[in-house]
């Protein structure tokens, strides 16, 4: 019993998240953190409570957590201010923390008059993606910074659930994603996907269904699937019409679009547009499709062994994004590049595959990106146990269990 309640009391900081926030402790600006449901928004908040009452023990704390019934009759920016103005102190730093904010309808509105204040700190989590965007976004004008929290990395993954970087933790990784909650749960796939499952209809049925008012479940499950068998596929929205067609789910183009991005800023979901190496031209159709969550992706379709490759270059594209990368998926000619990453002014290419098993493999993986002509990093990512090459023509071989964990140094 000892054991379980160590286990359910760990407090393991996210420090990559950590360390992006902490340069704007007592900033006068809006911090938030947006992210898919139980991702661990919550407990980084309240890690970041902790850190700032050490910094600022005289300081006055307000915590609202809108997924408890406590605070159920804060309900606007009305009653927002009215519990804020009552919980604060006129002669002290007031921390502001609002769990789930976009549950409060107008919200930025009492943000923006707080921010205004000298003695207010505000911090929140929200699980949408475009939470400050469009109106909210000019309305607040600036005073906020948005941070984007992921599921666990997987150097994260070993972290929790106390494993050594080796095959049998990678493999589970890939399998059963990184939903901290997972390290309090035992190794069965009935207790797991239980558990995944209530997740993702928690966030369907009030971050998708709920807060863009459709009621289409059916629909909206079958593009889910029809996503998710599809990890890493070029797809265009015509190509997910045709099929949903064939399965008489007959949907307009700019309908699925919007599901499309319903799914996205719900944080299920992120997309790779398609790019032209040679012009650098983002094209307007076609793009791949990636899961935030490895583990819900699995339960959507079910685990397949066939669909390693998928699984492996979803979990490349999740790190680049963890490591600030934008990501596209690269053309040239009839050629396909699996990612152009861009950072700060710089550009790499990758190519994922699951095993440099063959000759006719090797020459794919390495000759795609031999024939770009410009002098920008060149990788290769597979999970070969041992390294083929360290490099051939320029372009590094980089086994994924160390790219997961050391990133490309």
């Amino acid at each position: 019993m000892d054991d379980l309640i160590s286990t359910f009391n760990k407090n393991i900081p996210r420090t990559i998240y950590l360390d992006k926030i902490r340069p704007f402790y007592n900033q006068p600006l809006i911090k938030i953190l947006t992210g898919q449901r139980r991702v661990g928004k919550s407990r980084m908040m309240m890690q970041m409570n902790t850190e700032l009452q050490k910094l600022n023990p005289e300081g006055n704390f307000i915590f609202i957590d809108k997924e408890k019934f406590e605070f159920d009759d804060i309900i606007d920016y009305k009653t927002l201010m009215h519990y804020v103005m009552a919980k604060s102190e006129a002669k002290k730093m007031n921390y502001l923390f609002i769990d789930e904010v976009q549950e409060i309808d107008g919200f930025e509105k009492a943000l923006r008059s707080l921010a205004t204040e000298n003695n207010f700190d505000i911090y929140c989590t929200g699980s949408n993606a475009n939470i400050f965007s469009g109106n909210m976004a000019t309305y607040l004008s600036g005073r906020q910074i948005q941070i984007e929290v992921r599921s666990l990395s997987f150097n994260e993954f070993l972290a929790f659930n106390e494993l050594p970087a080796q095959k049998e933790s990678l493999f589970r990784y890939l399998k059963y994603g990184g939903l901290p909650y997972l390290m309090h749960l035992p190794d069965d796939d009935g207790v797991i996907n239980d558990y995944l499952g209530n997740i993702l209809s928690t966030i369907l049925y009030r971050d998708v269904l709920g807060r863009n008012q459709i009621r289409d479940i059916a629909f909206l499950n079958n593009l889910l699937k029809f996503t998710a068998d599809n990890t890493g596929n070029l797809l265009s929205v015509r190509n997910i019409s045709d099929y949903l067609k064939s399965q008489r789910n007959v949907k307009s183009v700019s309908v699925i679009q919007n599901y499309l991005q319903f799914l996205s800023n719900a944080c299920l979901i992120n997309s790779s547009p398609k790019m032209d190496i040679q012009g650098m031209k983002i094209f307007e159709s076609g793009e791949k499709y990636y899961f935030q969550d490895l583990g819900i992706r699995n339960f959507i379709i079910g685990y397949r062994a066939q669909d390693i490759t998928k699984l492996i270059e979803n979990a490349v594209y999740n790190q680049l994004r963890l490591l600030d990368y934008r990501v596209f998926t690269g053309k040239s000619g009839d050629k396909e590049i699996d990612f152009i990453a861009e950072k700060n002014n710089e550009r790499i290419y990758l190519q994922v595959t699951y095993l440099l098993s063959s000759e006719k493999v090797f020459q794919r993986e390495f000759g795609n990106l031999d024939q770009i002509n410009d002098h920008y990093p060149k990788y290769v990512i597979s999970a070969d146990e041992m390294p083929i090459m360290n490099s051939y023509r320029g372009i590094k071989h980089i086994k994924l269990i160390d790219f997961l964990t050391n990133g490309l140094n």
